[in-house]
Formats: structure tokens, sequence, C-alpha cells
């Protein structure tokens, strides 16, 4: 690893700032990052302070106005040439992006390919820049459209991605004649500073002017700073939801654009008649993938209850050929992820990370894994009790949820009141009313994550107190609002 960060020119501490071939920081905080594959110290990066990003913002500013008179065909140019630069670094970089987010090789190496295909694709973008002409009432007179670049491009990126959504926002932007200032995942900072230093031959072969390509780094702090400035028009957003609705409402706040992409908790709905085989797949790659850490990930099944036991079956045998470690080993399926603090989620170089341990998590519950069994209480106009399965394991946060053919039934006895949803108007005046099925479901103990996790899958969790009980016998209630379509 040494080597790789040698030709990536990445020090033991390096500056977090830069504005394209300069880099430079004005204080002495440091970003360390840590390898989730060994808890190694991979080197540190000086955090971007006030004073650094008003420079930054000035520079960017500065070059706006001569990038953007550069033909778009020529700035495609520019972009093609670092797609090449890309080429040539893709081995180290994508060893780099495996080693500091902890996905697998292959994926990292993926990832770089990423950012080769979008160079592709812009240059093709800068020769296609059309807008359309129209006729004109005035004689003689002819209309057209053209599309001016908006000015600076602020990019804030997730660690489970950190160099392909950068260069889908950047490659894109550099086309259209705007400028980029990109604030990476404090957790990734270091594939950040590889790539600044990849482009900055082609920067200086082809006489660019600072400012087109900067990087800042830090906390959030540094992301607020970004998303309330009123110099950058458009804020391009990657992250968590609580995270986008923070930037989202602070850039509508000043008037701004924002582009949001945000995580998400994905189910995938296996029915009576499915193809379990499919499921298999789907399940597995969807939890596991991206150290099950991608935004797409699988993190919840509803299984209808005739094939609930043959899915748990295949998918128990699946996991247990899992191959969990570190991301140079062969034959591996998934690396450790990301983690928040060093020494949290490492696995020891070549171990297989704990298979065993897994299966037991999907088999019921022991170690790592944890599974409640709860009863549904059927309440007045609602279904009869089922029994579900909540089940959270190390490879990808896999919530198990059995449907019987009684919550199918669609019955107009069984209906509570319709909800009126205002906005929304069916053919024929008629207001749609969504059925919204309530269940209460007694659980031991609740703590915040597991609670955000089920808000995730149903939109709203409510914790009280048992009325009549709760003086012998302290519990809470999970009351949870799922809509009629998810039962259907």
């Amino acid at each position: 690893m040494q080597t790789i960060l040698e030709k990536l020119n990445i020090k033991s501490v390096n500056f977090g700032t830069s504005t394209g071939l300069n880099a430079w920081s004005s204080g002495e905080e440091l970003l360390a990052s840590f390898s989730p594959v060994d808890n190694q110290l991979i080197a540190e990066v000086t955090k971007t302070t006030f004073q650094d990003y008003q420079q930054v913002v000035e520079k960017a500013n500065d070059a706006f106005k001569t990038w953007r008179n550069i033909p778009a065909p020529r700035r495609g140019e520019i972009v093609r040439q670092m797609g090449m630069a890309f080429r040539e670094y893709k081995s180290e970089l994508g060893k780099l992006v495996s080693y500091e987010m902890g996905k697998s090789l292959q994926e990292g190496l993926g990832e770089v390919q990423e950012i080769i295909d979008i160079c592709d694709f812009a240059v093709g973008l800068s020769r296609q820049l059309y807008g359309l002409t129209m006729h004109s009432e005035r004689p003689a007179h002819r209309m057209y459209e053209q599309y001016h670049p908006l000015g600076i491009v602020g990019i804030i990126s997730a660690f489970n991605f950190p160099v392909a959504v950068w260069s889908w926002n950047a490659m894109l932007a550099w086309v259209c004649g705007d400028v980029c200032i990109w604030k990476p995942s404090e957790k990734t900072p270091l594939t950040a500073i590889a790539c600044q230093y990849i482009i900055t031959s082609v920067l200086k072969e082809n006489d660019i002017p600072e400012g087109v390509s900067n990087i800042i780094t830090g906390d959030y702090q540094v992301g607020e700073w970004l998303s309330s400035d009123t110099r950058v028009p458009l804020i391009s957003a990657t992250g968590s939801t609580r995270m986008g609705k923070i930037v989202g409402a602070t850039v509508a706040a000043r008037m701004g654009k924002s582009l949001l992409e945000l995580g998400g908790n994905n189910a995938i709905i296996v029915s009576e008649h499915a193809d379990i085989s499919m499921v298999l797949v789907g399940a597995v790659f969807g939890a596991v993938g991206t150290a099950g850490q991608r935004c797409t990930s699988t993190r919840c099944l509803i299984i209808h209850e005739s094939v609930y036991e043959k899915t748990i079956s295949v998918l128990k045998n699946a996991y247990s050929q899992l191959k969990i470690g570190n991301p140079d080993a062969p034959g591996l399926q998934r690396a450790p992820g990301s983690h928040q603090q060093p020494g949290s989620g490492a696995v020891q170089p070549g171990k297989p990370a704990g298979v065993d341990r897994d299966v037991r998590g999907v088999a019921g519950g022991q170690a790592w894994g944890v599974r409640r069994q709860c009863r549904v209480t059927a309440g007045e106009n609602q279904p009869q009790a089922v029994v579900f399965h909540v089940l959270v394991t190390p490879v990808g946060l896999l919530q198990l949820f059995q449907l019987s053919d009684q919550q199918r039934t669609r019955r107009s006895e069984a209906r509570p009141p319709a909800q009126h949803i205002d906005g929304l108007e069916a053919p024929g005046g008629h207001q749609p009313r969504p059925r919204i099925v309530r269940h209460t479901v007694p659980l031991p103990a609740l703590d915040r994550n597991e609670k955000r996790l089920m808000q995730g899958f149903f939109g709203e969790v409510e914790i009280a107190e048992q009325a009549d009980q709760c003086r012998q016998n302290p519990s809470r209630l999970l009351t949870i609002n799922l809509l009629d379509s998810l039962l259907d």
C-alpha cells in the first residue's frame, strides 16, 4: 500500500485545500483516515479553515470567467485527457478506494471505471449542447435558445462511492462551462487528494487557470459553508436523507439549486408466485454489494408466508458461502465496509470474518445476528394476528417480514377510516384515499437506532407505554403505519 500511496502522491500529512496545482492550509487541525481493513492509519489531511474556504471560492469565481469562454468542444478535449489519466492510474486509485472505504477490490476498480466512462460520455456531450431555433412573429427575425453555465458547482460526496459520484458531477459541469468545489466525505479524504493529483498534469499541460477544480476537506461545518454560500448557485449533495433535508432547505432558503442523491431503505416483496432463484440473487447482492453500504442496498424482505421457509433456507445457504475479509483476498464477496471510529468493524487480513456467525444470525439470532419475533395485535377492523421476524445481521441490515393471506385480503368491512390527502385529485373529482393499516407491536426494547431504521421502512414509528400493564410489567409499543399497497 505504501508504494500505491507514493504513486498517488499521498504523504503522511497532506494539504486538504486545493485550487488545482496549488494546495495549502492556514490551520493545523488534521483529519485522520483509517482503513477499515486493518485499522491502520493511512495518512492525515489538513482541514479547510473558513479563511481557506473564502480563498477557494474567490479563485473559483475568477476561473469561471475564463473557463466559460473556452469553447465547449475544447473543454470536452480536456475532460478526455483526464479520462486517459484515470486509465493510467486505474489500478492504484482502485486499490486506494478499496483500502480507504472498505469495499472489495473489484468494486474499487469498478468505481474508477465509472470515472473513465463518464469522461467518455462528457466528451460527446461537449459537442451536443444543442438549443432550439424558433420562428418569430416579427418579420425577418428568428429566435433561438442557448444554455449558459451556472458558475460554481458545489459537490458534497459520500463515503460509499468516494470518487465516482464526484466525477458524475464534475465532468458534466466542466464541459458545460462550470467550475467545481468538491467537499469529499471526511471518512475518505485521501481518494479526493489522489484524484486532484491525477488531473494536475492535464491542468498544467493545457494551461487551465487555478480554480476550475477545487477541493475543501473537513466535517459537516465545511459543507454548511458551501451550502449557504450565495456565490455557489448549484449544490449537488450525496448522503443520508437527514443530511439532504438540511442541505435542501439551506440551498432553497437562498433560492439556489440543488441535486440530492440520498440514502433509502429498499424492500424486496416476495409473493407466493416469485422465482426464488431470482429472489436469491437480488436479495444477496442487494444486501452484500458495496459492503451493504450502497444507497440502493436491500434492507428489507417482505415475504409471503407460503414461500417464507423456502426463501430463508436458500438465503441461509447463500450466506454460508460468502467470503468476508481483506479486499485483496481472492474470491472475496464482501469487504469489511467503512466505519465511524478507528478500531470498529475491522477484519483481520485473510480471515473469513465470522461467516459462521453471520449464518447463525440469519438462522435465528445467535452471535452477531439479532432476531425479534413479534406478534401483531389484531384491533377493530384489522386483520388477524400474524407473526413477523425482524432480523439484523452484519452483512447488510436484512429485515424479514412475513405476510399472510389474511393481511392481503381487501374486504370493505376490514378497512379502517380513509385518510384525506390534500393536493391529490382522481379522475371524475374523486379524492384517492389510500388505506392505512395500523399494527401495534409489543417490543421489549427499541433503541434510537432501531427506531430510526423502522422509520426508514414505514415512515411513522410511535413509541408509547402500554396503558394497562405498564405498572406491573412495563413495556413499549411499536406502532407502524403501512400503506395498503404494501399488503396487496
